[in-house]
């Protein structure tokens, strides 16, 4: 009877259970062991559990937060994230207030927005930024996106995981932490403070803060920043150049971020890769509109993969546009008209002289440091200045140092790699009166 097999399936079903075995609610066909069932049925990516700690400016905030809250009375500086400070260009404004009110009728509203970015902006991008340099870059080879970070961390999804990948030391976060979560590297070595599987290129102060092509080992991928964050040091057209030619001998592909080009005020210095010859096979440039327009809070950025550019028989750049079709719904137009405007006769003006306040910040920081007998670099073509901490104190000693003392947040230079130790970061994005306040209480500790 019906009755009576209930009553055996039930006894079954106990004694499964006693065995460590059961049928699974919703399929009762689908048997499982319990510890199968907790080891097989979900699994996260253990690439992040690589990662020692939290991300370096989250950290810094902590500890700022947790200083403040203690402290709050003490007036703090911030000279520390790369975070700019002056107000949106007034041409910028106009331009995205007259975007604004076209979304507001129907005639000129906009809705998504082209995957590369509309041509307005792309074709100007082209012009100004790389064909009046002399760079043969066109309009379909640029990528509009909402900045450099998203970019330089994603752009690594179009490259194999066997890929050995070269850094700077020290480095950009984003650039290790991204390649670590996707599995191209080794584990964290606390003994080197670095990761295995990464060739690391140190930038010291006998080298000018800058890398070396390495000798050992060829890599596949070589991450670039010139202008440098975080040592501020620039690399000649000269130099430059060695790095094109050694990757196109060697088949490398180099990622070049750029984002501080419009701070650059020596001759000798490119403002894009793509100035040497033979880097349309070879190179992937990364632009920002954060640090030269002030778009922080804004979000714009764009990528430049040349159509010459090819790796295992394939344009990469048919691989990104694949890639960024797929997870990108495109930069707002609203934005992308304030990206436009910093192109217009007014933006260009207007850009040049926030860019020349930011700088006599950093003026200021390089000669006053220098003269209360710090070892400082940087500061000349960059909005970062790179210091010697004093009696030789860590990175992490003489952060807490300034902040407990003369009440100034700036950024370990461990933070950025092994080779950042003993170093201290500040910015000149501050405002003029906080950095000459700041430079004061240094002198006087």
């Amino acid at each position: 009877s019906l009755k009576k097999v209930n009553a055996l399936a039930k006894l079954l079903s106990q004694f499964l259970h006693l065995c460590g075995i059961f049928i699974h609610e919703k399929y009762p066909k689908c048997i499982y062991r319990q510890k199968e069932r907790i080891e097989t049925m979900f699994k996260v990516n253990e690439n992040f559990a690589k990662l020692p700690g939290s991300y370096l400016f989250a950290n810094i905030a902590k500890r700022v937060s947790t200083f403040q809250a203690d402290h709050p009375e003490k007036e703090i500086i911030r000279l520390g994230i790369g975070d700019v400070t002056q107000p949106i260009a007034p041409a910028i404004i106009e331009a995205m207030h007259k975007a604004v009110d076209e979304m507001g009728h129907a005639e000129t509203f906009r809705g998504y927005a082209p995957e590369q970015g509309y041509d307005f902006l792309r074709n100007i991008i082209a012009k100004e930024d790389f064909q009046e340099r002399g760079c043969d870059i066109s309009a379909d080879e640029i990528f509009v996106s909402d900045g450099a970070k998203c970019d330089c961390g994603n752009i690594q999804e179009i490259f194999g995981l066997d890929n050995k990948v070269a850094v700077c030391d020290p480095v950009y976060p984003v650039y290790v932490d991204t390649n670590v979560m996707a599995g191209r590297t080794g584990l964290y070595n606390k003994e080197r403070e670095n990761f295995d599987g990464v060739i690391y290129m140190p930038c010291k102060e006998e080298n000018g803060f800058l890398p070396e092509i390495p000798a050992d080992e060829v890599p596949d991928l070589i991450y670039l920043c010139f202008p440098n964050n975080p040592t501020g040091g620039a690399i000649t057209k000269a130099a430059l150049q060695e790095w094109v030619d050694y990757a196109n001998k060697n088949g490398c592909v180099i990622i070049y971020d750029a984002a501080y080009e419009a701070y650059i005020s020596e001759e000798d210095v490119p403002h894009s890769i793509y100035e040497c010859e033979g880097a349309r096979t070879c190179a992937i440039e990364l632009r920002s509109f954060s640090k030269n327009a002030g778009f922080t809070g804004v979000r714009l950025g764009f990528t430049v993969v040349p159509k010459e550019l090819v790796r295992d028989g394939v344009e990469l750049h048919s691989l990104w546009a694949r890639r960024h079709g797929t997870k990108f719904n495109g930069a707002p137009y609203i934005v992308q008209r304030a990206g436009e405007a910093v192109y217009s006769p007014e933006g260009k003006a207007q850009l040049k002289e926030q860019i020349a306040y930011y700088m006599r910040n950093a003026k200021t920081i390089l000669e006053g440091l220098s003269a209360a007998g710090f070892s400082v670099s940087g500061g000349k073509n960059a909005p970062y200045i790179w210091l010697k901490t004093p009696d030789q104190m860590t990175s992490w000693e003489f952060f807490d140092y300034l902040l407990e003392k003369a009440h100034i947040v700036g950024t370990p230079g461990s933070g950025f790699g092994a080779h950042g130790e003993g170093y201290f970061r500040l910015t000149a994005f501050g405002s003029y009166e906080n950095t000459l306040e700041a430079i004061e209480r240094i002198k006087n500790l």
